[in-house]
């Protein structure tokens, strides 16, 4: 089988829709050596581990892909963010990590505006979305056939691990993700800041901020690192007291996965996608509720039986994912969709 994987996420520094595309070419690449999986895009990337192809065209997904997909010979087109070729010379994966573009004022307009053409044009043979409650959504809200449309989970990439490195000298606690209002960061700090009057614990956040999200408050204890490498996070999660991922709409969860993979308690958003990955292994809270929130993480906090617990159960249900299980079940995809196409 021969595989073209959009690389254009790769063209991005961080984000969980680059880490998709980087985690699956690379599995896929090591599961099934007698394929050949090529990264393609017209944009210059880094982290050329599947021997890139690139197109030169301006008009890249109406004319460059589709050329180069006939020249190449490729079999099917993994389109890795909401995005297949225009014309539909191959058969055509799409990936929906989920529905926010039509939720959310801020999210990317080409995807707001395209991917719904290219849904109910059939311009994607196969659907692929993180979760069932996407592949749900997406269904009722673009009327795709259910068998066109598999919801495989993502994976933490095997580098987060526990850290065996010394713990830093101040209990804090955790979110990692970009800064913006879906995400409710606002609660977690004002549930964090009524803990502080009551213990010496800080809170730490990791991740870039949104443009256009209010500027965060000057508090005492709350540190705010910014856009953070993947090298530094499996420390930041081991030696949380909790983690913090309230958001009130997502896809799949990854920083959830992450912080449990590495051992970390994590108090989560009773939100759909979130509880179908979390299972019982995370405290379970309505994201706008800061009292509950605050609630939780106090009883983390003075608590470390349930920390141990969580650890535990965090460990145990991380262990239910993998990349290598993920390409499994995406290969299966491109060849439900050659039959499709072919037939």
């Amino acid at each position: 089988m021969r595989v073209a994987l959009d690389a254009t996420p790769l063209a991005g520094p961080v984000g969980g829709i680059r880490r998709y595309t980087a985690e699956l070419s690379k599995a896929l690449t090591e599961l099934y050596p007698e394929d050949e999986y090529a990264l393609v895009s017209d944009q210059p990337y880094a982290g050329k581990e599947s021997g890139p192809v690139r197109g030169l065209d301006r008009h890249w997904w109406l004319i460059g892909l589709p050329r180069l997909l006939r020249q190449k010979s490729f079999d099917v087109f993994h389109g890795t963010d909401f995005s297949v070729p225009y014309l539909p010379v191959r058969p055509a994966v799409m990936t929906v990590h989920d529905l926010s573009p039509w939720r959310d004022s801020g999210a990317s307009d080409r995807v707001r505006r395209r991917t719904p053409w290219l849904l109910r044009l059939g311009l994607a043979t196969m659907v692929i979305t993180p979760s069932q409650a996407v592949r749900s959504e997406l269904i009722e809200s673009f009327g795709l056939a259910p068998e066109e449309v598999v919801a495989i989970p993502e994976a933490a990439a095997e580098h987060f691990t526990p850290s065996l490195e010394a713990p830093p000298p101040r209990p804090y606690f955790l979110y990692v993700g970009t800064i913006e209002a879906r995400k409710n960061v606002d609660i977690a700090i004002a549930a964090w800041h009524e803990l502080r009057h009551s213990y010496d614990v800080d809170l730490v956040l990791a991740g870039r901020i949104r443009e256009g999200y209010p500027p965060l408050p000057c508090l005492p204890g709350l540190r705010v690192l910014g856009e953070t490498s993947e090298a530094e996070l499996p420390y930041l999660y081991t030696h949380a007291i909790g983690c913090l991922y309230l958001s009130s709409y997502e896809g799949f969860g990854l920083p959830v996965l992450e912080a449990m993979q590495c051992g970390a308690p994590v108090i989560a958003a009773k939100q759909a996608a979130i509880c179908e990955l979390a299972g019982e292994a995370c405290l379970l809270e309505p994201p706008r509720d800061t009292r509950a929130v605050a609630a939780a993480m106090r009883n983390l906090l003075l608590n470390p039986e349930l920390r141990g617990e969580l650890k535990q159960r965090g460990l145990r249900r991380a262990q239910q994912f993998s990349w290598r299980k993920t390409a499994e079940l995406t290969r299966r995809v491109y060849a439900t969709a050659i039959r499709r196409f072919s037939g």
